[in-house]
């Protein structure tokens, strides 16, 4: 990867946070004694990325003395200095000739630990004209959000003042690949240029607008709260083992009776209730570095009783009812089969005896597949016993929710009667354990 270009828009001067950025440019604000923009070029540099532009404005010689010529971090670093501020892209026209072929370009602001081929594999495999990191965030309700279809293709865009009901958590990250086709073919109309509204979300109707989905840690420092919140993960080491590089955790959690309140089949969006706690739940969950990932079984489809277009609904309400509580999942696998037959309306395709329906692993082992899971030191967590099942032949720990009514006997099976229960034993076991 080592001929692809980087480059770093560092020119912002930190108005929302601006004890922090007393006399510096917002990227050089530092965190546990380290400027943003170190961590950012120790991750090029571990991902052989060598070759960096950095984009300068506010007190940009402060970056340019600090890091010179990026020797000392294994680069080679160049600076282009705006001398009136051009936007989030205006420098990229005025850099057209040097960038003569995809690619890397960063937010300046973001701290982050990614293993950045996935990301531009993704990219060449869809010849995109543009590639997103996209990912889920705890306050997707005052986030640009970017809609998907099944193929990763971003179809829609949301920017914050958008009218929204419910959406997929899956937000602009910061991290893009840019093929220089997409600078050849925007016309700017002013010096400023504003890389989301200017140049992404129209390329929307190219059809080659692309989104990476990823949960690792991607995070802006743009106000005291997530200043503080990246400095302590920073510290804990959170933001190192979200690398998908590195062995992943996973919390599994089923959706009826475990996250939202258990009222039947559910048929319409308006039909999702979260559970008591379940949002704070996940959000420990979410705090602690592992994964929450979603393993459901859906033989509404299989029945006939409703379509994927509107199971997708239900879901994005169960996203955007979390988020308004700062919680997320990472990602959400389900089965659309169900084995036995004599349903008015059923889709006999989806009539088999497949391997992804509880108590069966199958999604399980492919979430693991996508994440680099360690699913022996994971948790399979629902209300059923074919939840626990499913972990147990997945080789995970499983977890059984009571709820108020005495348990099965569980056998060897840990059990509490909440997911918000579960979340709590499972913060102090995280914390003894951070300890040593």
């Amino acid at each position: 990867m080592e001929h692809i270009k980087t480059v770093i828009m560092a020119g912002g001067k930190g108005t929302r946070i601006a004890s922090a950025a007393a006399g510096i440019p917002k990227p050089m604000i530092r965190i546990n004694d380290k400027p943003i923009l170190e961590y950012q070029l120790e991750c090029l540099a571990n991902n052989n990325l060598r070759d960096v532009i950095i984009v300068t404005g506010y007190l940009g010689s402060i970056i340019s003395d600090y890091f010179g010529d990026g020797r000392k971090f294994g680069l080679s670093v160049s600076y282009f200095h705006e001398e009136t501020p051009l936007g989030t892209a205006g420098a990229l026209f005025k850099l057209k000739d040097k960038l003569t072929q995809d690619f890397l370009l960063l937010n300046g602001d973001i701290i982050f630990d990614v293993e950045l081929k996935r990301i531009i594999d993704c990219h060449f495999k869809n010849n995109a004209l543009a590639t997103l990191a996209v990912h889920p965030n705890s306050h997707p309700f005052d986030s640009a959000l970017i809609i998907t279809d099944h193929d990763c293709r971003v179809t829609g865009w949301l920017n914050k003042e958008d009218p929204r009901l419910y959406y997929k958590n899956q937000v602009n990250a910061g991290i893009h690949i840019i093929n220089r086709e997409l600078l050849l073919q925007t016309e700017p109309r002013q010096e400023q240029v504003d890389l989301d509204r200017d140049i992404l979300k129209p390329s929307v109707k190219t059809g080659r607008l692309f989104a990476y989905h990823t949960p690792e840690y991607i995070m802006d420092i743009g106000t005291p709260d997530r200043l503080g919140r990246v400095t302590a993960d920073l510290k804990n080491n959170i933001v190192q083992k979200k690398n998908l590089a590195v062995k992943q955790e996973a919390v599994f959690l089923d959706r009826d009776g475990t996250i939202n309140v258990s009222n039947g089949f559910i048929g319409r969006p308006e039909d999702l209730i979260l559970a008591a706690n379940a949002a704070k739940a996940i959000k420990i969950i979410n705090d602690s570095g592992y994964l929450a990932i979603v393993i459901t079984n859906q033989p509404v489809i299989a029945r006939g009783e409703t379509d994927f277009e509107t199971l997708e609904k239900i879901h994005m309400k169960m996203e955007t009812d979390l988020g308004m509580e700062g919680a997320y999942i990472d990602d959400l696998f389900f089965c659309p089969h169900h084995p036995d037959k004599g349903y008015a309306g059923e889709r006999p395709e989806y009539k088999i005896d497949c391997d992804c329906r509880k108590p069966k692993p199958g999604l399980i082992l492919q979430a693991a597949r996508k994440y680099n899971i360690d699913l022996p030191h994971s948790f399979m967590v629902g209300d059923d016993m074919r939840d626990a099942g499913a972990g147990i032949n997945a080789g995970c720990t499983p977890v059984f929710l009571s709820g108020q009514a005495a348990a099965p006997d569980p056998g060897n099976v840990k059990t509490y009667k909440s997911l918000y229960d579960f979340a709590l034993d499972f913060e102090v076991t995280q914390k003894i354990k951070a300890a040593k």
